[in-house]
């Protein structure tokens, strides 16, 4: 029981650690409230969802990057879909990198949006490993006993 306490601090810990370093938003939060008894592993099932349809985009906005003549309109509809992921579980540095890429796009910048892409992947890199540790001590903490349902207005 005090093992797993302690599990349950240090998965708080990392969870705030991940907040304060602006990798994840309110949205990551909000998605874990939404986990329960009968779904105990929803947040990580979404996030590896994400990584699954990301892995898609990347490959296809690397791909299109890589045609001449760059076709914008493409790119920026790849980027829409891949920040509507990252939204959706909360990436915030990665949306970041989103938004500014489609910026890029707007404005015609091949450069830019090559540049942009780098520093995507490189955020993206990060936080996955991020989250695969804050996921590998949440399993091993296992559910807490009804904790996320008493933070919320009744």
């Amino acid at each position: 029981m005090e093992r797993n306490n302690h599990l349950r601090r240090h998965v708080a810990s990392l969870r705030q650690s991940l907040i304060d370093q602006g990798y994840v938003d309110e949205q990551f939060i909000e998605l874990e409230e939404l986990q329960d008894d009968d779904t105990p592993n929803f947040v990580e099932e979404v996030v590896t969802l994400f990584y699954n349809d990301s892995a898609r985009l990347i490959h296809n906005i690397d791909h299109s990057l890589e045609k001449e003549p760059v076709d914008f309109a493409k790119l920026d509809n790849y980027m829409h879909q891949f920040k509507g992921s990252s939204s959706s579980i909360g990436a915030k540095k990665v949306k970041t990198e989103c938004t500014q890429f489609m910026e890029y796009c707007r404005a015609g910048n091949v450069e830019g949006c090559k540049r942009t892409f780098q520093q995507l992947k490189r955020e993206y890199a990060v936080l996955r490993k991020k989250l695969e540790v804050y996921f590998q001590y949440a399993r091993q903490a296992g559910p807490t006993e009804s904790s996320t349902t008493s933070c919320r207005p009744k």
